[in-house]
């Protein structure tokens, strides 16, 4: 395992009803419980979040300094932040899913695009099929629920990708993600990120004009650029697909109050590439739920 054409009608994996997506020290999406449609797998539902308060295994923590400081009247917006921050589009995919190789093949485009930070999320609700997703995670298959939650969905499916955290794209839809990132690179968004540093050791200033109306939560994902697997049992067996950006890592760092002007310290271990997400928390129901991604930036 490394480490470091679509048609038009598309039978759509279904997939199973919802999860969590945490924030430090609150839980997204345990706001109900949606039941399954019939033809959905029976697979127990994820219990692990997916993103953690306590610090990631790839990231160091300095135990003599806070991760985050507020720096106001210190920290202001740079007059070289570009127009737009790239985009985020979010693929959830299984290697068990026979719906998912043209997702997959369509996403690959878009990997080392600038405009774009396209990361593979692959779920686990699929391994019960008789393959095993090595880079499944609950975790995965939580945010994707919270996710749904979010849209007053019940149910989710793969191939399914998630465009700056609101416009969701079930199956291959070629040109409805084209249209996606436009309208939304066309937008500029009140969050200012500022990335610094190299080699692991990287700052991020954080400000916003105007003021946000609610936190944002700060997370950091690590992904493994591309791998190529051979199937060799399931819906997939046989097919030799290659794999692009492919996350193995999603915490959140810290929960952000987006008035304050903000300094945080990121210092990661390993060669897996990085990226900063902040991401809006929409109201649910006794618990927030994932909004919109406010700002995006690449640790590198």
């Amino acid at each position: 395992m490394a480490r470091a054409g679509i048609s038009a009608s598309v039978t759509v994996c279904l997939g199973l009803a919802l999860g969590s997506f945490w924030l430090p020290e609150t839980v997204f999406a345990q706001d109900s419980a949606p039941s399954a449609p019939q033809s959905a797998p029976t697979a127990k539902p994820a219990e692990t979040p997916l993103i953690k308060p306590d610090a990631p295994p790839g990231m160091r923590r300095n135990a003599a300094d806070a991760l985050v400081r507020s720096m106001a009247g210190q920290v202001s917006p740079s007059d070289d932040t570009p127009a737009h921050d790239p985009i985020v589009v979010e693929l959830f995919t299984s290697q068990g899913c026979s719906s998912c190789p043209p997702a997959d093949a369509l996403f690959q485009t878009y990997a080392d695009r600038d405009d774009v930070i396209a990361l593979a999320l692959h779920v686990d609700y699929w391994d019960y099929l008789g393959w095993k997703d090595p880079f499944g995670k609950a975790e995965f298959t939580a945010r994707q629920k919270a996710y749904a939650r979010a849209a007053r969905e019940r149910t989710v499916y793969t191939p399914q990708m998630i465009v700056g955290g609101t416009t969701a794209l079930v199956g291959v839809q070629k040109d409805e993600l084209k249209v996606a990132i436009a309208q939304q690179s066309a937008v500029r968004q009140p969050v200012h990120l500022k990335i610094s540093g190299a080699d692991g050791d990287y700052e991020v200033l954080l400000s916003a004009d105007p003021p946000l109306s609610a936190p944002a939560v700060v997370q950091i994902v690590r992904y493994m650029p591309e791998a190529r697997i051979a199937i060799l049992r399931g819906e997939n067996a046989g097919q030799t697909i290659d794999y692009r950006n492919i996350v193995t890592e999603w915490h959140a760092v810290a929960e952000w109050d987006g008035k304050t002007p903000t300094r945080i310290k990121v210092d990661l271990d390993g060669t897996d590439p990085g990226v900063v997400i902040v991401q809006a928390a929409q109201p649910g129901q006794g618990v927030p739920l994932p909004g919109k991604i406010l700002a995006a930036g690449r640790l590198e």
